[in-house]
């Protein structure tokens, strides 16, 4: 349900000099589509940012806290990390904004010179659901940390991502879980419109503290229901966003779903302009989703897998805590060019594992990120060809079939 209360009016001394009346520099996200797929609506694209071009489809891999988990920048860079994602909600929260405006943004105070992408804090308003009261006017909150009360709303959420100082900033939208009512879904789907036009006027009415260019998304909302789906998207792309988000994605419904709602969505968003979908996830999905005309993807799972030693490789996944390894000499994925594990054993790895050594979930956490680029770079590079299709189901046939759990 949602909670209506009278909107909050901040007087011009209470807003951060930065931000009052400040016209927005020229500015035009270049997207550039250079290859399509003959069987399928895969495409691969160059977007262009300040810290650099990211050749589409390619997976981000997340850095919540202004850290990828055990991974140093140089690293990312190593196996061809382009663009990572960070949190508003958490950065907002640790260190703060005065600390990061202070440091001269996100990008110097990690010391990392690529693109980045930050989300809106808008999946925490869902996975946060007893700890948040929602109104027209934003989300209040209580902290995870210390239960201090906040406040979000589409123009501070704005202003964070503004001093955060990422390459790509995402609107405050609430995104409801698949299990919500049809009615509940339509009434959070157009506040998130009405969010997102708020947002979209402050960002215009305020430029960028760094000397970058910054670019902001629409995100789309409405389940898993076409009508809605259609209402939402069709509203975000009257307001001429530089890219769209699909949303509400991954929370719960069934993967046919999933994909039926990313056709929808490909003959509603314009060609011209990227396409990100939040959250998502395994290389099932990711390569479906690319075969929908999906340019973007973010998700927890090379680092969060990494972690509990859980390995993607290229025939499959595999537990490196297992028994079956503890005298496996060959690498995790042998032949793999771009494999950075490739001069440690798999039974040395569990070893790691077994005795709780840091260095153990850091090879996992490096093996996960470099196969998901590697995925997405090899299906950029099959699209090329015109033979994504029939690499998408050999590959998938091959992984499924070869999991060691």
């Amino acid at each position: 349900m949602l909670f209506f209360m009278p909107p909050i009016v901040y007087l011009d001394n209470q807003l951060p000099h930065t931000f009052r009346n400040i016209p927005t520099t020229a500015r035009e996200m270049k997207f550039n589509i250079i290859t399509t797929d003959p069987h399928s609506s895969a495409r691969c694209g160059v977007l262009e940012t300040s810290h650099g071009t990211l050749p589409t489809p390619i997976f981000m891999p997340v850095g919540t806290r202004a850290s990828v988990k055990s991974v140093e920048p140089r690293e990312l860079i190593e196996i061809n990390v382009h663009i990572i994602l960070a949190n508003t909600y958490h950065l907002f929260l640790r260190p703060g904004n005065d600390t990061l405006f202070k440091a001269g943004g996100v990008h110097q105070f990690m010391n990392w010179d690529g693109p980045l992408l930050t989300d809106s804090g808008g999946y925490q308003v869902y996975s946060l659901s007893d700890l948040r009261r929602i109104t027209e006017e934003g989300v209040m909150f209580k902290s995870h940390l210390d239960g201090s009360k906040q406040h979000f709303t589409p123009e501070n959420v704005v202003e964070t991502q503004r001093i955060i100082g990422s390459d790509i900033m995402m609107p405050l939208d609430e995104c409801p879980p698949s299990t919500a009512e049809k009615e509940y879904i339509r009434i959070s789907g157009e506040l998130t419109i009405r969010w997102a036009e708020r947002a979209k006027e402050h960002f215009t009415t305020t430029s960028p503290l760094y000397g970058h260019k910054q670019y902001l998304f629409g995100i789309t909302q409405g389940g898993i229901h076409d009508d809605l789906r259609e209402l939402s998207t069709k509203a975000l792309v009257d307001l001429d966003f530089d890219g769209y988000a699909i949303g509400g994605m991954a929370v719960g419904e069934p993967a046919a779903e999933m994909y039926r709602v990313l056709e929808l969505s490909h003959t509603l968003l314009p060609e011209k302009k990227p396409r990100y979908l939040m959250g998502v996830g395994t290389p099932e999905n990711i390569l479906n989703a690319i075969e929908r005309g999906v340019d973007m993807f973010d998700c927890v799972i090379p680092t969060r897998e990494g972690r509990n030693g859980r390995v993607y490789t290229r025939h499959g996944k595999m537990n490196l805590r297992s028994a079956c390894y503890a005298a496996d000499f060959s690498s995790i994925d042998e032949g793999f060019d771009n494999h950075v594990c490739r001069n440690f054993s798999r039974a040395y790895i569990r070893h790691l594992l077994n005795v709780g050594e840091i260095l153990g979930l850091k090879l996992c956490t490096l093996q996960n990120i470099s196969f998901f680029m590697w995925l997405t770079a090899t299906a950029r590079t099959q699209i090329q060809n015109g033979s994504f299709i029939e690499w998408k189901a050999d590959f998938l046939e091959r992984f499924n079939s070869n999991e060691n759990t």
